[in-house]
């Protein structure tokens, strides 16, 4: 069907028949969207005929196509064809006109570029069927802004605008403005469109240098002056402002040898500042030319020479001279004097001048720093007196030149400042000596020493030196013999085998003019092998030495004494800890306990802590828990419960009969007592003191019952005449059962059991 159809409605579109429908009398209906799923009754077939209708008119682009389902049945319901599946297709129309995705394009492209560059690409888009003549779409511009010249073409099937020339100048015209259609139907007359707007903005590139407004400028600044701005100069340039196509470096080309100037940007007007950095001087140059160039942050973009691609200038400046004062030039000056020349000598001092005039007239000078204060200084001329005598070989004189500081001044009261280096003049005045007066002759592996002069004086007036022996003694001659080895040194060598010990050898030593000094040697001879071997022996040896220790010496005996710190902290500690473990036992156990033992045969004693017993009775036929100790305390049973308090037990107390109480034991007063205690109250007094401590000396290591913990009974009754069976429960062995006579008539059969067995 088509889409859009006008009707008229409803339309019958297609007949459904079944071939049955020659014998049997069919009915016709129909299934699926359009029908009894959306949209809604847009189809029907005649039930009788089969004819299918539409209702109303189809947009394809809402519904491409509908898939129903035909049915044929008898009047009964009987279905004698299979459903059949009926597809409509909705033909497409050109409704639809194609649309821009954008109703206003903005690119860019760079001025001057290439012939057939992209400046960008359009798009559009057709809601109708694709791949048909409704959707092939052209682009085409209809109109451009400026209209001329035509800069810009565009694809017809693409929509890629490109440029037509190379003419794109972003000074002339920065901004280019295009009315674009797009239309459907590849472009024919009769098919459907729409418009849209391109606007192309032009790029700045480099293209324009940047140029002077002037050619030549004049400037003037004062010599003696720095840091200060003395010309501003200017250019202009076409490009983009505020970019680096527009920003201009600027630089000195010519005249700036000595380094006097410096230009740099300013940034906020594109201006270049011209600025002194390094003082002119006006008697020396009165006017400098300098040449100055510009070019642009970015590189010049079209083919050009390098000379044709910077601007240049010339700049004057004139320089202004001031009254500038004296003038201490060169800034150090040198003098000669003989050291040692007298108080009084004279000799040429400091110069300074005009520096307008060159003359030295009306300039006054003083001193300002001399070390020794070995001169003095003419206030008018600069001549300066020597104060006291000179030495050369001063410590603070280095390489013979004495240095005075010099302030002179105009009487404008401006200063110069300079050096004046007093060079003195070696004389031969230090006879050369020996530095090293104390000599170490190793006598088993050595019989001589080498001695080194030295001569303050210049070399002129030093070696080659003489070695000789000052001492006219006879005995020093015999034991001792020098020999020139070079200009500055001898060797010393002993003679006729002496003794350990130290020697005093004078030795005299002449410089090549005569001038001689004595040096006084203290010669050791020593049993070592090397000089320091001998420094740490002591004075047995050599005569005078002097007992020491050595490095490692010192260090055994402090490891030695940190060895013994040791030891003593470990005993200490030690013994700390044994005092501070804790006692497994109470102290009063091995005092007062009671001791349970099976003396038939070897076993483990058990130990049990009695401090709940106190001064209650043991009676000998008392009831319950009493009868039982009565009975267990006795010669010759199989078992002993013992009471022990200071070494003493019952066995030893039991003399006359069993009437002691423990307080008896002890030496306290005797009772007779022949336990009138009842059961119940010896039981409430004893057990918890008694389970108590049976509990404490019953546990293993980690505070868990033994295996062998002795079980409690439960109380069997107050006032029970048969008394309790716990002693029964605790005996093992089979004899000794003679205590089952006088139980209570409660036990007689058990009595009578123990007996037949």
């Amino acid at each position: 069907m088509m889409e859009n159809s006008l009707g008229p409605f409803p339309l019958f579109l297609q007949q459904v028949q079944s071939d049955v429908a020659q014998n049997y009398t069919i009915y016709y209906s129909i299934k699926g969207p359009g029908v009894d799923q959306e949209p809604l009754n847009l189809f029907y077939v005649e039930r009788d005929t089969g004819n299918l209708y539409c209702t109303q008119r189809v947009d394809r682009e809402q519904y491409e196509s509908f898939e129903l389902t035909a049915f044929a049945t008898t009047p009964d319901g009987y279905t004698p064809e299979y459903p059949l599946p009926l597809i409509i297709k909705v033909e497409d129309e050109n409704d639809n006109a194609p649309i821009f995705t954008e109703t206003t394009y903005t690119f860019m492209i760079l001025e001057s570029c290439k012939v057939g560059s992209i400046v960008g690409q359009v798009s559009a888009t057709d809601k109708d069927e694709p791949d048909t003549m409704h959707t092939r779409l052209r682009y085409s511009i209809l109109e451009q802004l400026p209209s001329s010249p035509t800069l810009f073409s565009m694809h017809p099937t693409t929509g890629v605008i490109t440029t037509l020339s190379s003419q794109l100048d972003r000074e002339l015209i920065d901004k280019y403005q295009l009315k674009i259609k797009v239309q459907d139907m590849d472009g024919q007359y009769f098919g459907l469109h729409t418009t849209a707007t391109c606007i192309i903005n032009i790029g700045d590139v480099n293209d324009n240098l940047p140029t002077f407004t002037r050619t030549s400028y004049e400037a003037s600044v004062e010599e003696n002056t720095i840091d200060v701005e003395i010309l501003r100069v200017t250019v202009e340039d076409k490009d983009l402002i505020n970019t680096p196509n527009w920003r201009a470096n600027y630089t000195i080309l010519k005249g700036n040898e000595n380094g006097n100037f410096k230009i740099a940007t300013d940034p906020r007007t594109n201006e270049g500042v011209l600025c002194v950095v390094k003082p002119l001087n006006y008697e020396e140059t009165q006017k400098v030319t300098l040449q100055i160039g510009v070019v642009n942050e970015a590189p010049y973009s079209r083919e050009t020479s390098s000379r044709s691609a910077m601007s240049t200038a010339t700049v004057t400046v004139n320089v202004k001279n001031q009254d500038e004062g004296p003038e201490c030039n060169p800034p150090v000056q040198t003098v000669r004097i003989k050291e040692n020349a007298p108080a009084g000598t004279r000799s040429s001092g400091y110069k300074a001048y005009d520096s307008d005039t060159k003359s030295s007239t009306g300039i006054r000078y003083r001193k300002i720093s001399d070390p020794k204060g070995w001169v003095t200084i003419n206030e008018d001329s600069g001549i300066i007196t020597v104060f006291r005598s000179l030495d050369r070989e001063a410590e603070a004189i280095p390489s013979g030149v004495y240095n005075v500081t010099v302030l002179a001044s105009d009487q404008n009261g401006r200063t110069c400042t300079g050096t004046l280096g007093i060079i003195l003049e070696d004389v031969n005045d230090n006879g050369p000596y020996i530095p090293k007066q104390t000599v170490v002759i190793c006598k088993p592996t050595m019989s001589s020493a080498e001695i080194v002069a030295v001569d303050p004086d210049e070399p002129i007036n030093g070696p080659p030196f003489d070695f000789s022996f000052r001492s006219s003694d006879s005995e020093v001659r015999k034991m001792w013999r020098l020999m020139k080895i070079n200009d500055t040194a001898a060797s010393l060598s002993y003679q006729n085998d002496p003794p350990f010990g130290s020697y005093v050898v004078p030795i005299q030593v002449t410089d090549r003019l005569g001038f001689s000094a004595v040096t006084s040697l203290n010669v050791v001879i020593c049993n070592c092998i090397t000089e320091n071997d001998c420094t740490f022996r002591t004075s047995g040896r050599t005569g005078n030495g002097e007992v020491k220790l050595g490095t490692w010496a010192i260090l055994a005996i402090l490891l030695g004494i940190a060895l013994l710190f040791c030891i003593l902290f470990t005993l200490v500690c030690g013994t700390s800890v044994i005092n501070k473990q804790p006692k497994e036992l109470p102290d009063d156990l091995a005092q007062q306990n009671l001791i349970v033992s099976n003396t038939e045969a070897p076993g483990d004693d058990k130990v049990y802590s009695t401090n709940g017993f106190t001064t209650q009775a043991v009676g000998a036929s008392g009831q319950g828990i009493c009868g039982t100790v009565g009975s267990g305390v006795k010669n010759g049973g199989q078992e002993t419960i013992e009471m022990v308090k200071g070494h003493q037990t019952l066995d030893s107390c039991r003399g006359v009969g069993h009437h002691h109480t423990l307080d008896s034991c002890r030496g306290g007063h005797v009772e007779v007592d022949n336990c009138r205690y009842t059961y119940s109250e010896w039981h409430s007094f004893t057990q918890p003191r008694l389970g108590d401590k049976v509990h404490q000396c019953n546990q293993d290591d980690s505070h868990k019952h033994a295996q062998d913990y002795v079980l409690t009974y439960n109380y069997e009754g107050k006032g029970s005449s048969a008394g309790s069976v716990g002693c029964c429960s605790e005996r093992q062995d089979e004899d000794g059962l003679e205590f089952l006579d006088h139980l209570e008539p409660k036990f007689r059969t058990l009595a009578e059991a123990c007996i037949k067995r």
